[in-house]
């Protein structure tokens, strides 16, 4: 067990990305206005995420390179793998820069909160301390500080969700029936978007080669991912679970609004201890979206994981600066951050796609390719997942 906890990381990463400002505030709005009756779509999304995660740790320690470099070697023409690659390249870089907008807002949500400094300054300060950060590329600390702050964060909601609770009942018939009640749509498909973050998928895929060596090592890698990824869908339904009882209805405009779930548990302390939390997952977030936009098109182009290159500042630098002047162009920071998270679910379909197909390449991957099981877990995520994004667009129209 011992040497299994020192084996811990790279779920630990993936499960943090996506417990950020806007996993908050999405599951915030959801408990808010709809109660438990969405929970069933964290479960799904916690279960696909481990589902796609999985894959894409295997193809990391398998091949020993990234989703990028294995669509490129797709077999047949080559330029359908040079297609798949850029599309994939494409979405993931676009819905970084969509993320950046949300994890911008997020933390200077955080920060106004906490200080009264009006919004746009922060946003501005959270660009430019993100920009310097990846500029020098030694993200790694720092990110690690923040995920600390997330947990902690974490740990609140948990407490504060006990305290709070509705009957169990309720819980479970949440958690097992899907069901979407009127105007949940976009909510839901939120849900799933800030869970399952497409850009976690490239990430995945190099960091297991930092901790471990080989196709050996796949046991405790899934065992890793499953632990992470797990707590990490149990804190986002504690978050939900806190609002539906905490809010019960109340609209939520400002961090201000979301730390009156945290007073049964923290008093007046709330508001700080959730403003801080909130601006620590912000901009640990604002790291790590343009981050894994750049390692995406490196990987995609074979040039390394360097994010000091010209084109990996290129395209991080591209995603922060997007971010930002979306960010401050914004009248309306909640919207924005859902907004984040429904494109994010827009383009999970073609992540899931190309991944499915660089999972059946057994010229690269040999007896580790995809099962059947695999295959129809995969296709029942990325079918759901385009389900719910056209009827998403469609209502919107």
């Amino acid at each position: 067990m011992t040497r299994r906890w020192r084996g811990v990381g790279p779920g630990i990463i993936v499960a943090a990305a996506f417990i950020g400002p806007g996993t908050v505030t999405t599951a915030t709005l959801a408990g808010a206005r709809f109660g438990a009756q969405l929970i069933w779509a964290l479960v799904f999304a916690t279960v696909a995420t481990i589902v796609l995660q999985e894959m894409s740790a295997r193809l990391g320690l398998t091949t020993g390179a990234g989703l990028g470099t294995a669509l490129r070697a797709v077999r047949g023409p080559r330029w359908l793998g040079i297609s798949l690659a850029a599309l994939a390249a494409t979405a993931v870089v676009s819905g970084a820069a969509a993320y950046e907008a949300g994890n911008l807002t997020g933390a200077a949500l955080g920060l106004e909160a906490m200080t009264g400094v009006p919004l746009r300054g922060w946003v501005a300060l959270g660009a430019i301390v993100a920009g310097l950060l990846l500029w020098s590329g030694r993200y790694i600390l720092l990110e690690r500080v923040l995920a600390a702050c997330v947990a902690t964060m974490g740990v609140m909601f948990l407490a504060t969700a006990i305290l709070v609770a509705p009957a169990v009942g309720t819980l479970l018939e949440g958690a097992v029936w899907p069901r979407l009640p009127s105007g949940a749509d976009v909510t839901a498909l939120a849900l799933i978007g800030t869970t399952i973050v497409p850009y976690n998928l490239f990430l995945h895929a190099a960091a297991v080669r930092e901790r471990w060596s080989g196709p050996e090592d796949l046991p405790a890698a899934r065992w890793d991912l499953v632990l992470a990824i797990g707590l990490g869908g149990v804190v986002s339904a504690a978050v939900v679970v806190t609002a539906a009882s905490a809010l019960d209805g109340t609209q939520v405009r400002s961090a201000s609004d979301m730390a009156a779930q945290l007073e049964p548990l923290l008093g007046r302390w709330a508001s700080h201890a959730f403003a801080l939390g909130y601006a620590a997952a912000g901009v640990s977030s604002a790291i790590t979206a343009p981050l894994a936009a750049a390692y995406t098109v490196l990987d995609t182009l074979g040039r390394g994981r360097d994010v000091r290159r010209p084109t990996a500042r290129l395209v991080w630098g591209g995603c922060v600066i997007v971010g930002a002047v979306t960010a401050l162009a914004s009248l309306r920071p909640v919207p924005l951050i859902v907004l984040a998270q429904v494109v994010n679910g827009l383009v999970l379909p073609i992540i899931a796609v190309v991944l499915l197909i660089a999972m059946n390449d057994r010229s690269r991957l040999g007896d580790h390719v995809n099962t059947w099981r695999g295959n129809v877990a995969g296709g029942i995520v990325a079918l759901l997942c385009a389900v719910l994004g056209l009827r998403a667009v469609w209502l919107a129209l």
